[in-house]
């Protein structure tokens, strides 16, 4: 008798879980929230631009700050955003986009350098809103656009680094 009961409670348990999994059921918690990735929240369109040719530019830079000039961009690292001697490398990627790559990729400043990217070979630009700094993957999708300040006089765009990745003008 008691094992007929063990058995009967557990293919009872089976059934009625089952029947909680029903997909076709309302549920009474009300709509889940909706699922956003980063990429779906960024909204900004990478500026197209002429090719420039790709060239690479290194330099070891330490805690009294320097800066790295890669073809018309530069990155400013100020006093105290590095700990010690680091080598840097800056490459101008050739692509339909400005882009800039950094290395060692992931570091992190101590205090924020600034990215300074031009966009003179970018026809078309001054009709466009504000440029912005765009962090990047390394197939182009933007995963965040940073606080920039754009200086349409110069062609210039200019937005505060935390770490190094992949970075392009976007508006």
């Amino acid at each position: 008798m008691r094992r007929s009961r063990f058995f009967l409670n557990t293919i009872l348990g089976v059934v009625i879980g089952a029947g909680a999994c029903s997909s076709d059921r309302p549920t009474l918690d009300g709509p889940s929230a909706p699922a956003y990735s980063l990429t779906s929240l960024v909204s900004g369109v990478l500026l197209r631009c002429s090719a420039l040719p790709y060239s690479s530019t290194s330099a070891t830079i330490g805690s009294g700050g320097g800066t790295l000039v890669m073809g018309p961009h530069r990155l400013v690292i100020p006093a105290g955003a590095l700990a010690g001697d680091t080598r840097i490398t800056g490459e101008v990627l050739s692509d339909n986009v400005n882009s800039v790559r950094f290395s060692p990729e992931g570091l992190q400043f101590q205090k924020s350098a600034t990215l300074t990217l031009s966009y003179r070979n970018c026809a078309g630009a001054a009709l466009l809103p504000l440029k912005k700094v765009a962090f990047t993957t390394e197939s182009l999708g933007i995963l965040e656009l940073l606080q920039s300040l754009d200086q349409p006089a110069q062609s210039e765009v200019s937005g505060g680094l935390k770490h190094f990745s992949r970075y392009a003008v976007a508006y």
